[in-house]
């Protein structure tokens, strides 16, 4: 019993360290979230967000940096919720401005928060949709259809329980988002296609 007090307060030493370093990450995936979130609306409002990405994918290095001996905290839900919201926010911009996909990897970010990010990318590509159509651009809407059955077909390829990647939610609403979007795209643009023959023959009359 004599060496129990030693015992117990290098235990509660650790304990009060790891519990510091949640307080910061915790801090940490708020302004991820905070940042990312701000991306994804102002690319919706084609405003420049490139200051604003490398801020937050500064914050994600860093949070990674602090995590390096808590791996249990890394992989929790907290964090993954945050890197998620990132992922969406940079595929996003890649996509709108036709370049390559970010790496995970040299965003520091793991597979399956990249991979949930990716699924939740399909909804912000039909809020794009939706626009064109509601410009009567169905053309357009049809070139974001493309890119959202892209994604589709990727994130189908990944059929693993819950206690492995929490995706099958996801995919589920995917696919309805897809089907409804190719639907509204398909009409619109039978509707134009219309209109124009219309228009061919008013004017050979």
């Amino acid at each position: 019993m004599k060496n129990l007090e030693d015992i117990a307060d290098r235990i509660e030493s650790r304990l009060e360290e790891k519990d510091q370093v949640r307080e910061v990450a915790i801090k940490s995936t708020r302004a991820i979230n905070r940042l990312s979130g701000s991306i994804v609306h102002s690319i919706h409002k084609g405003e420049d967000v490139t200051l604003m990405m490398h801020e937050a994918i500064d914050e994600a290095h860093r949070l990674r940096s602090l995590l390096e001996d808590y791996q249990d905290i890394w992989e929790s839900g907290l964090v993954e919720g945050a890197l998620q919201e990132l992922a969406e926010a940079a595929i996003l911009l890649a996509l709108i401005h036709d370049e390559d996909l970010p790496d995970p990897d040299e965003m520091g970010l793991p597979g399956t928060a990249y991979l949930l990010g990716l699924a939740d990318v399909i909804g912000e590509l039909r809020r794009f949709a939706l626009n064109h159509l509601r410009e009567g651009r169905p053309e357009e809407a049809s070139k974001y259809l493309d890119l959202m059955e892209g994604l589709f077909l990727v994130i189908m390829r990944f059929d693993y329980p819950d206690a492995i990647i929490q995706i099958r939610r996801k995919q589920d609403v995917a696919r309805s988002l897809v089907e409804k979007t190719r639907g509204e795209v398909a009409v619109a643009l039978n509707s134009a296609r219309l209109q124009a023959k219309l228009e061919e023959l008013s004017r050979k009359l």
